[in-house]
């Protein structure tokens, strides 16, 4: 019971703090997946991502998203499938309405600046905490 009231007061902070039309400027860009707080209230850190997240929206609120695989070359592998979506500004909220060959599912952004997103999956209650990503620095010269 402790970790459903935890997450509710997550989801409501979060949706309190910001005008969420401002979330739409900073989801734009590469991102990786710092932690996961499950619906049932279990946490998960990810310590190294061997994929991150593309996010490009366009002017009519539209966009995609792509996972991406870095290479030691600088450069990312991707198997070329996107999740597009329409994003939508409902009841004080901004949600993504995604829509693949294989499902449709919503998500809610609580949170996104230059360096955090925060999203809720609809459908199993996750939140998802992202951070900007950061190409690893593979200089192994002294300074």
């Amino acid at each position: 019971m402790k970790k459903h009231v935890f997450i509710v007061f997550l989801i409501s902070v979060f949706s309190c703090s910001s005008n969420p039309e401002t979330f739409v400027s900073h989801l734009d860009g590469y991102w990786e997946i710092d932690e996961v707080i499950q619906g049932n209230g279990n946490k998960l850190d990810y310590n190294f991502n061997d994929t991150i997240d593309y996010i490009e929206v366009t002017d009519s609120l539209s966009g995609f998203r792509s996972k991406l695989k870095p290479n030691l070359m600088g450069t990312f592998e991707t198997s070329k499938d996107k999740e597009l979506f329409n994003i939508k500004i409902e009841n004080d909220s901004l949600n993504i309405y995604y829509k693949t060959p294989y499902a449709e599912w919503k998500e809610t952004i609580l949170d996104a600046n230059e360096t955090q997103l925060v999203i809720v999956n609809n459908t199993n209650k996750d939140v998802y905490i992202y951070k900007r990503y950061e190409p690893l620095d593979l200089n192994l010269e002294s300074k």
